[in-house]
């Protein structure tokens, strides 16, 4: 599996490039799925429902399915939140994983940058950022730059930066 990361800060588009980015890939012949980091807390599961009351009575995992998905929670309790490698080896393999967040783990990935945001860039202190998608070039950067609002753009750079191409075409041809 590649992977390929997402990186900026909060409000800069990361999740509207991303969502855009996933037919475009598919489209392409690639299998795509996705790892999205919360820096807060959050929950999938609804007071009053079955799962819910089952992770109220302390279940360490609960596994939700139906004929069109399923589903499994896992309570950390105490437990530290795993890291990236041993999330990833959790799924199943596909062409490409696009990690949104996970800013400081050791993976490639583009930073999503917008001048209005008024955060400094990252890429002076990652050297795992090896473009920028932005809406004007951030100050002393040499990377390439990506328009932040063309998808199509971003994806063709993902895909032949990655190696990409010719596996979606081999695939097809099998």
């Amino acid at each position: 599996m590649k992977l390929f990361g997402i990186a900026g800060w909060s409000n800069s588009g990361k999740t509207t490039l991303l969502t855009a980015l996933v037919p475009l890939l598919i489209g392409r012949g690639l299998r795509v799925s996705t790892v999205k980091h919360a820096g807060h807390d959050f929950d999938l599961d609804q007071p009053g429902k079955d799962s819910h009351r089952h992770r109220g009575a302390g279940a360490t995992e609960v596994l939700i399915t139906s004929p069109q998905r399923w589903a499994m929670i896992h309570e950390l309790r105490d437990e530290t939140e795993p890291p990236l490698p041993e999330l990833l080896a959790r799924m199943t393999p596909v062409d490409l994983v696009l990690i949104e967040g996970f800013k400081s783990a050791p993976h490639e990935k583009i930073e999503v940058w917008r001048k209005a945001n008024g955060k400094p860039p990252l890429f002076p202190d990652d050297r795992q950022i090896v473009a920028v998608a932005c809406d004007e070039a951030p100050p002393g950067c040499t990377l390439p730059l990506l328009p932040i609002d063309d998808a199509e753009a971003v994806a063709a750079y993902i895909v032949a930066h990655c190696g990409l191409a010719g596996d979606a075409a081999a695939r097809r041809r099998a």
